[in-house]
Parts: C-alpha cells; sequence; structure tokens
C-alpha cells in the first residue's frame, strides 16, 4: 500500500486539486508542503491533532513540513466556520500563543536541519504595503468568486466585515510567499478551507505560472456530526496544564461506540490490518477498542509515562483495581476554608468538575454527585479538614468525571 494509498483507506482525504500529480508527489518524498496553524490560543487542541498526524505521517514518508503559525493572519481572524467575528487579540497575546505552538509542535515533528521548517507570516504579512498589494494581488481575485465561497456564505445574514473578507487573500497570499521562499508546492488543511486554498493555487498559477496542489483533510467528526473535541467545560487541549493526560484519556475512553474505530484509523498509528480486525468487535470488546485508543492517543501527546498512569488511573475508578494515586488530584490549602469547612458546591467548583456554582448546584439536585462512593444530595453538605485527611477523598460528577481531593 502506497503512502496516498493509506491516507486514502484512513479515510483521512477529503478533496484534491490534482490527484495524480499529489499522489506522485507524497509517495516519492517530493511533496514540500504546509499546513497553518493561527494562534487563537496559548495552545492546540484536538482540532489541530489530526492535522499534526497527517504532518508526521508525510515526513515520516520522506516529504518536508513547513509549519506555518499565523501570527499576521491572526491579527484578522479566520471567518471559516464562524457565526460571529473572532476577538481581537493584541500583538504581545498572538506571540505568546505562537511560542506555545512551536513547543508542542516539536513533539510530532522533527525540525532538525532539512526536515521540516516551521516560519511565521508574521514576517511578510506585517510588512506589506496596502496599495502595493491592491495592484500586485487584487487584481487576482474576483469578489463574485470569493461570495460564492462556503466559509463567506455563512456569514452574509449576519454581516461580514471587510477585515475579515481579507482572509482569503491573506491565506493565498501566504502559499504565493512560500511557493517562492521555500519551494513550497502543496498546501493542506482541514476541509472548511478549501476556497481559501484555492485562492493560493489560483494566485500561483496567475502571478508566476507554475501549478501548486492543494488537499484537505476530513473534518474529525461524530456519529451524529458534531466536531469532536469539546467537553462540557470546553475544548480538550493537548497542554497537560489545560486538560490533564487523565482527562485526555478519559475524553477518548468515553467516545461513542460508532466513533471509536474511525478515530482508531484517523488519528493512530497503528497497522490498519490490526484496525480492521477489530471491525468484528462488538459489546464489551469496544471498550478495549477505547482503551488503546486512548492509550495510543495520550502516549503521542503526553508520552509513553503519563499513558500509563492515565490508563492505571482509569483502570482504578472504573474497572477496579488499577492505582489511584495516578488520578487527577486537586489540592486545597488554608484559604479555601471557612471556619475549617468547604462546602460542596465549592469543592465541586473549585476541583474544576463544574464551571460555576449554579452548574454544581444542579449537579446535586440531579444526584449526579458523590464522595468517596456516596450520592451528595444536600447542596448545603460542608466538608472539614479532618473529613479529607492526609489521604484526601474521591469527588465525582456523573459517570466518568472524578478529581481527588487534598490537603496541602
Amino acid at each position: 500500500m502506497t503512502v496516498y494509498e493509506e491516507l486514502v483507506a484512513r479515510g483521512l482525504i477529503a478533496q484534491v486539486t490534482n490527484e495524480e500529480e499529489i499522489k506522485n508527489m507524497i509517495n516519492n518524498g517530493k511533496a514540500t508542503f504546509y499546513i497553518g496553524f493561527d494562534p487563537t490560543a496559548d495552545s492546540l487542541h484536538v482540532g489541530h491533532f489530526m492535522a499534526l498526524c497527517l504532518m508526521k505521517r508525510l515526513q515520516m514518508a520522506g516529504n518536508r513540513p513547513i509549519a506555518l503559525i499565523g501570527g499576521g493572519t491572526g491579527m484578522v481572524g479566520d471567518p471559516s466556520g464562524r457565526s460571529d467575528m473572532r476577538q481581537m487579540m493584541t500583538e504581545e497575546m498572538i506571540q505568546h500563543n505562537c511560542d506555545c505552538f512551536k513547543e508542542q509542535m516539536s513533539r510530532f515533528i522533527d525540525f532538525s536541519e532539512g526536515k521540516a521548517l516551521m516560519v511565521n507570516n508574521a514576517d511578510w504579512l506585517l510588512k506589506l504595503n496596502y496599495v502595493e498589494l491592491l495592484r500586485e494581488v487584487g487584481a487576482c481575485f474576483s469578489v463574485n468568486n470569493m461570495l460564492r465561497a462556503e466559509c463567506y456564505k455563512q456569514r452574509m445574514e449576519k454581516g461580514l466585515s471587510f477585515l475579515e473578507f481579507n482572509y482569503m487573500i491573506m491565506q493565498s497570499y501566504d502559499f504565493y510567499e512560500l511557493f517562492q521562499r521555500y519551494g513550497c508546492n502543496m498546501q493542506f488543511g482541514g476541509d472548511d478551507q478549501w476556497s481559501n486554498m484555492l485562492g493560493g493555487t489560483e494566485l500561483i498559477r496567475r502571478k508566476l505560472g507554475k501549478d501548486a496542489h492543494a488537499m484537505t483533510i476530513t473534518l474529525l467528526l461524530n456519529s451524529e456530526g458534531k466536531k469532536m473535541g469539546k467537553t462540557q467545560s470546553g475544548a480538550v487541549w493537548l497542554d497537560s496544564n489545560k486538560t490533564t493526560p487523565f482527562e485526555f484519556y478519559q475524553y477518548w475512553r468515553n467516545v461513542g461506540d460508532a466513533d471509536v474505530l474511525k478515530c482508531l484509523r484517523m488519528l493512530t498509528f497503528l497497522p490498519l490490518e490490526q484496525i480492521n480486525e477489530m471491525d468484528k468487535w462488538e459489546g464489551s470488546q469496544l471498550n478495549t477498542a477505547k482503551d488503546i485508543l486512548a492509550y495510543e492517543l495520550t502516549n503521542l501527546v503526553h508520552g509513553e509515562e503519563e499513558a500509563n498512569k492515565a490508563r492505571e488511573a482509569s483502570k482504578a475508578l472504573f474497572g477496579g483495581g488499577g492505582n489511584l494515586e495516578n488520578m487527577p488530584t486537586v489540592e486545597l490549602t488554608e484559604e479555601d476554608f471557612q471556619d475549617g469547612q468547604m462546602d460542596i458546591l465549592a469543592m465541586l467548583q473549585k476541583s474544576g468538575l463544574a464551571p460555576s456554582r449554579s452548574e454544581a448546584r444542579r449537579n446535586v439536585e440531579q444526584g449526579g454527585v458523590s464522595v468517596d462512593g456516596e450520592p451528595v444530595k444536600d447542596i448545603k453538605a460542608v466538608f472539614t479538614k479532618d473529613q479529607i485527611g492526609s489521604q484526601g477523598i474521591v469527588l465525582r460528577r456523573g459517570k466518568k468525571n472524578y478529581k481527588k481531593i487534598i490537603l496541602k
């Protein structure tokens, strides 16, 4: 099986500009490709995960990745998939987020000499002269075609700012610049980026008379058609300080039965033959498949040691046996107690199991909270420092959300 055939078999490819040419380039290690990452937060999240895995796969096959950090495009914000305009960020925020991205990407991609590049489009976009850009690039874009693009159509009802209208031109200019600077001949991105990517290939053709190619990656959706990577408390981050390895593990351990094999194919590096064997699995065997998925992805993002700890903690909580020491822990200090006591709502909020006291109240009233296996149904229930003790207590919300509470 060729590299391209494996990408197809894993369900990763959505759209391509010239399949035969792209096949040849990828299979023979001739692709210098880029994927863009706008620094909208200080961590990458599950939504970026598939792109990182694709970069790793193609680099392993001899192709050269370029990770493009959007220090320039981040000043505008991508309207794709948005119902409203993104929050404007300061240059300092954008730079901080860019620095965080670099550290995380290095876990997936080998940036040693000649293997890959990491560049920031602020290096050229922020230096552009507006009138020169209009003359050089503006004439290459049809407003009629741009308005037909899906990323703009869905914003027309609520209103599309002229700021955001420029995003396609900026992304297209990135491809044009990378083509000239680094010989970048291909762009990959999520399927919602198709219109922007075609803008880049067309700009290169019109300005340079040369061919460049684009391929979109299938969006990671669950069986209900919703984007994966979201929980009740927000995004699933790749930064262990924002989403702990245990929480990351549990997210994948809890995917739906209908989604587990798709995730194994698209996100792990397990051989397809091994995954295809799991097609026959059903019932409790699917839980084994989910455990494999959770372990493989946690290992990929956080390393083998953290993956083993997360698996042990999961076994201890949900399967009997295993090591409770490895479960996520929250330390309380003297300042957290009032008159030596802490109420259950404050504890749920402090632990991160509930985002607010009102949500914590609903959880308790609906019977979804327990301490050390005993249900807590009184919203006024309090716990003393002595009750928590040196060993701590296990606080649970719902069936699958646990935290160990200890005194510092």
